[in-house]
């Protein structure tokens, strides 16, 4: 009985992976698409958010999800939160979609230092309600995953792992009140 009970409890989880890695694929997906629609000439190798240290937090997110799996099955049976989850990573990505379709030309993957002619400041849109509406989706996506795949200790790693990353690249602040002056300080 127990077996039976450990198999179709894998299976089902199985099944949920398969989800989880389908809506991924997609999100890419539509990622690629957004960004080259509207900003493909911003993309490069150095310019995708992942650092050293948000790999590493993929890596023992997986390691935590296997070691409860196998130890404490338990804590991945809330079907329910892997929901609320898969909710956080389409809102994340949708959030962030909007970012790239309400800046168009002038969003990019990297911070800019020079003004370029079509440079523009978006204040519509996601924007009127975000200061940074692409790091804020990032930030709901990556905690997301991890609450999809009931990972409590890497829900909190990815919080502070993803809210340390970005507050590192909010200096970029300077150059936007340098290209926009009193226009940025109006809408900051």
């Amino acid at each position: 009985m127990v077996i039976v009970d450990t198999l179709s409890y894998r299976s089902f989880f199985s099944k949920d992976r398969r989800i989880f890695h389908r809506s991924s694929g997609i999100a890419l997906r539509i990622r690629i698409l957004a960004v080259a629609i509207y900003g493909m000439s911003n993309v490069n190798l150095s310019s995708l958010l992942v650092s050293k240290e948000y790999v590493l937090a993929m890596v023992f997110s997986l390691v935590e999800y296997f070691f409860e799996l196998l130890l404490f099955p338990g804590l991945k049976e809330p079907f329910w939160v892997s929901n609320l989850g898969l909710v956080m990573v389409v809102v994340g990505e949708i959030v962030r979609k909007l970012a790239i379709v309400t800046a168009g030309r002038s969003f990019t993957h990297l911070i800019r230092v020079r003004d370029e002619d079509h440079h523009r400041l978006a204040t519509g849109g996601v924007y009127a309600f975000v200061r940074h509406p692409s790091y804020c989706g990032f930030l709901i996506l990556s905690v997301g995953t991890q609450i999809m795949l009931c990972n409590p200790i890497y829900t909190v790693g990815f919080a502070v792992v993803v809210w340390r990353f970005f507050a590192a690249q909010i200096h970029y602040e300077y150059f936007l009140r340098h290209f926009f002056g009193l226009e940025y300080e109006e809408y900051a």
